[in-house]
């Protein structure tokens, strides 16, 4: 059964992590992308360890589902090539500095005028516009510049480097697959194709929500361990006798009297409803302490039967085994161009009538090159 994007066309330029994620989004849910990629600088997603086959296990996860056409785009003959499948091509994605496109002959304004409805989505660190859009960045970087590494962390260790890439995907590549599909939406209603500018900067920036309003609407200053969501209540981590962690969420009277009686701190429940940052530092040293007397694998067994937004700090490992997640189809395995399966994360967003696939993992460089090319060549 086709996917909920079938009979989208996607020429993808985008390398390493927000553009690739997005147009992986996209083949999961049908669309047909074609992934055109500079034969002499090759993605560094490719090369990164760990290799299975040679290959980078990021880049067969991050393209599985493209083809893969390998053109370098200085050459004039290979960027009339690209002029010629825009005419196919309804979406062009690409994650270049502004102007660079451009310069090559292949930007919008160019792409548009040989097809009309052309959705051209570009993800850049800081978007097509201000004085940073030519500046070079890292997720770090947008995070930091966005005010949100400012309120995360602790007090005395500052900002965390978090272990995955919110502003890349979250920012990039989430806000990518939005804009485009609302850019469908429209054309569907007006035939009009349209420019999608997504900055990870601005994205980050929006990702602020609720410390956001209450700053800008309210004068409230965030910073490190003093909303109630960041540390500055007991909502948070707690260490257990063997070195693990258990998160606490128990926000609500019902789950905050279920955890209290459960740890023995019957005397404390009025704390966790308590505004004031005194009850509430007495609360968390007092579940600091109730925690800390058992194991992870013991707490898990007792709030396993408990309603109390109480659960483990799990690895990796330990979390694509959870049968929460197998029991969502999480981790799958996705068909290997030389035979045989990779395990794989699979796609978060269900659909009862148009289920999602992962056909392949990400192919060789150029691997569909020959074909590409013979195709364009018979349609004249």
């Amino acid at each position: 059964m086709a996917g909920p994007l079938h009979g989208l066309r996607v020429l993808d330029f985008t390398t390493l992590l927000p553009g690739p994620y997005a147009t992986m989004l996209m083949a999961d849910m049908g669309a047909e992308v074609l992934r055109i990629e500079a034969p002499d600088r090759m993605d560094l997603t490719r090369l990164m360890p760990p290799h299975v086959d040679g290959v980078g296990t990021a880049h067969t996860y991050l393209n599985r589902g493209k083809a893969s056409l390998a053109l370098d785009l200085k050459q004039p003959d290979n960027i009339a090539t690209v002029r010629r499948l825009v005419a196919e091509y309804d979406i062009v994605i690409e994650q270049f500095r502004p102007g660079v496109m451009q310069r090559l002959g292949i930007d919008y304004d160019t792409l548009r005028a040989i097809n009309p409805g052309l959705i051209y989505c570009a993800i850049t660190g800081y978007g097509q516009t201000g004085p940073y859009r030519h500046r070079a960045g890292h997720d770090i970087n947008y995070l930091s510049l966005a005010g949100v590494s400012s309120h995360c962390g602790r007090k005395e260790g500052g900002p965390p480097p978090l272990g995955i890439q919110v502003a890349d995907v979250a920012g990039g590549s989430h806000h990518a697959v939005m804009g485009i599909l609302a850019a469908v939406i429209h054309r569907q209603q007006t035939g009009e194709g349209q420019f999608v500018d997504v900055s990870m900067t601005d994205a980050a920036f929006a990702l602020n929500g609720m410390a956001g309003a209450a700053y800008l609407a309210g004068g409230e200053l965030p910073g490190p361990e003093q909303s109630l969501l960041n540390g500055g209540s007991f909502y948070d981590y707690y260490e257990t006798a063997d070195g693990r962690w258990l998160s606490v969420g128990s926000l609500e009277p019902p789950f905050m009297a279920r955890l209290c009686d459960v740890l023995g701190l019957a005397d404390m429940k009025s704390l966790g409803l308590s505004q004031d940052p005194g009850h509430q530092q007495r609360l968390k040293r007092a579940l600091k302490g109730a925690i800390a007397e058992r194991t992870l694998a013991e707490w898990q067994a007792v709030f396993a039967e408990q309603d109390a937004c109480v659960e483990p700090v799990l690895t990796l490992a330990e979390a694509a085994v959870h049968p929460q997640i197998e029991a969502r189809a999480m981790v799958i395995d996705v068909p290997r161009e030389q035979g045989g399966t990779q395990r794989q994360i699979g796609h978060p967003i269900k659909f009862s009538r148009t289920p999602c696939e992962a056909r392949f993992t990400g192919r060789k460089l150029g691997a569909d090159t020959i074909e590409t090319l013979k195709r364009l060549a018979q349609d004249g």
